[in-house]
């Protein structure tokens, strides 16, 4: 196994929670090196982050150690079709009714005397 693919499942399994399901698989053609990284369902938000902030560093280190090597190295994250659920943006969630609404008691309020 070649250092920029240790490297990977190195970083990769330190951040998730089924570290034995990581995976890699290294190919070479006329653009450089892709390593593909294969992680448990469950562990595909631990390793793309918020807003893609972890899968962004963790392909900034890893062109940082292609570099050393005078390679081009990426890095492509499987995922399995039908594995995300369907995207609900902000703006839909905060304008869908409820499901069941709740009937407030006012026996406690109707009681007081001020």
């Amino acid at each position: 196994m070649e250092f920029d693919q240790e490297f990977v499942e190195y970083i990769v399994r330190a951040i998730v929670n089924h570290p034995d399901d990581v995976r890699t698989e290294r190919t070479i053609d006329e653009r450089g090196v892709l390593i593909t990284l294969h992680i448990h369902p469950e562990d595909m938000g631990y390793v793309i982050g918020r807003s893609g902030q972890t899968a962004r560093s963790i392909r900034t280190l890893l062109k940082i150690v292609g570099a050393k090597s005078n390679a081009r190295v990426n890095l492509k994250i499987y995922e399995p079709e039908g594995s995300r659920g369907p995207r609900v943006r902000r703006e839909d969630t905060a304008s869908a009714p409820a499901e069941e609404e709740v009937e407030a008691d006012t026996s406690v309020v109707d009681n007081l005397s001020f």
